[in-house]
């Protein structure tokens, strides 16, 4: 038997030949890397051949594909194509596909400065997919989206009304909406499944609140409005406005407040804010801040104190967590976004003078224009407003233009008093 089986084998000029006893033909070799190798399929199957000839051709393209240095491990073959065929999948992947898995991805990726995304954020994101990118671009193929095809649907969102404004000659949404885009196709490029991002500007954002006359002065109020705003609004809740007025806090921000977070002094006439958190207006939890900045402390102003240790004594729990904005007075839920914005809506039409649509969040600028108004540098405007940007915070010191003018006027005067006097000596 065994002289049988060596009769079987055969030695070739390279190689080795068998014969099996189903009389099909087995082909072997050493590779380069000193192993010996049994010819197999693409799929990393053992592969035999019917004639002997078969074989032996076999043994001649390995020996060829040796000699040019392109022969590779039967392993590595496998792991090549299976990683080829994965890329020309991922080719072939549509938008809809694409941005539906990079929603799921970016709920576990960190966000700028290395921080989890907020579910909020999220959300936000999710609105933008579904109502602007998904019906124009989902069945486009992503290594089809170039140059041409994003100016297209950045042109059609632009053109589109305002939902907000009827009439309008622009909308608010075509800003975010390509931007959102530009996030999923950045992504994109890095998977690999785009060769390059498309040159494509990002409109310009405009409000459609008001019409093209309106100036960031006409959104501070007047204190006179402020306290008006504050009666207007039902008790226990107008404590908010002085809050957002006069320590400039966002409105998630001031929903958040608790009763821990007021630090009096010893006869309770003077006290310090701590912001530590804020009610998100989209999921309704208490989160973290907006950014690391909105961590902060402040001194609240002396104008507000009575107002805050009267409502604070009359409309909050005793509880430390208390909210300062309950939903009903003295009780232990805090204000929702939804349910304050409509007693917002109701109680800023019966003050006079403002413009229309006057948000809450104007409040806030009224604070930070007045406390720049005072001199405030940017670093301090930065830090009251709980603000990462500088660029956000320049508008406040733009809008003290008067005050400005006021300081060139009286430095004028000084110097022009001066050169008066020195040439009277002369």
């Amino acid at each position: 038997m065994a002289e049988k089986g060596a009769a079987r084998q055969r030695r070739e000029a390279w190689g080795m030949l068998r014969q099996l006893p189903s009389k099909r033909w087995q082909a072997r070799y050493r590779g380069p890397d000193g192993n010996v190798y049994s010819a197999r399929t693409a799929d990393d199957r053992p592969l035999t051949f019917l004639t002997k000839t078969d074989a032996r051709a076999f043994l001649n393209q390995t020996h060829a594909a040796i000699a040019r240095g392109e022969w590779e491990s039967p392993e590595d073959a496998v792991r090549r194509r299976e990683a080829e065929a994965a890329a020309a999948a991922l080719r072939d992947v549509s938008f809809r596909e694409y941005a539906l898995a990079w929603l799921e991805r970016v709920q576990h990726e960190p966000g700028k400065g290395g921080r989890p995304r907020r579910p909020g954020t999220v959300m936000v994101y999710r609105g933008r997919v579904h109502n602007y990118l998904l019906e124009p671009l989902g069945d486009v193929r992503v290594r089809d989206i170039d140059t041409a095809v994003v100016r297209a649907l950045t042109a059609e969102i632009v053109a589109r009304p305002s939902v907000l404004k009827p009439g309008a000659t622009h909308n608010g949404v075509a800003g975010d909406a390509v931007d959102m885009l530009k996030m999923i196709l950045r992504a994109a490029v890095r998977d690999g499944l785009l060769e390059a991002m498309p040159d494509v500007p990002t409109p310009s954002r405009r409000s459609v609140r008001h019409d093209a006359d309106h100036t960031p002065e006409d959104d501070v109020a007047t204190p006179q409005q402020v306290d008006a705003l504050h009666e207007a609004l039902p008790q226990p809740w107008r404590v908010a406005v002085l809050l957002a007025a006069w320590c400039q806090l966002r409105r998630g921000e001031v929903l958040g407040l608790q009763r821990r977070d007021v630090v009096w002094d010893a006869d309770r006439t003077a006290a310090t804010l701590y912001v530590r958190r804020q009610k998100n207006g989209t999921t309704g939890q208490l989160a973290d801040p907006k950014s690391e900045k909105g961590v902060r402390s402040m001194a609240v102003p002396p104008l507000m104190i009575e107002r805050l240790r009267e409502h604070l004594d009359a409309h909050v729990a005793p509880g430390w967590t208390a909210p300062i904005v309950p939903l009903r007075s003295r009780g232990t839920e805090h204000m929702s976004s939804t349910t304050f914005h409509s007693a917002w809506a109701a109680a800023r039409v019966e003050v006079a003078g403002l413009p229309a649509g006057y948000r809450f969040h104007d409040l806030r600028h009224t604070g930070l224009t007045r406390f720049a108004q005072e001199g405030a540098t940017l670093a301090e405007l930065m830090r009251r407003g709980g603000h990462s940007d500088v660029n956000v915070v320049l508008r406040y010191q733009k809008a003290t233009m008067a005050r400005d003018i006021d300081l060139a006027a009286r430095m004028s005067a000084t110097v022009l008093s001066e050169l008066e006097s020195g040439r009277g000596d002369a």
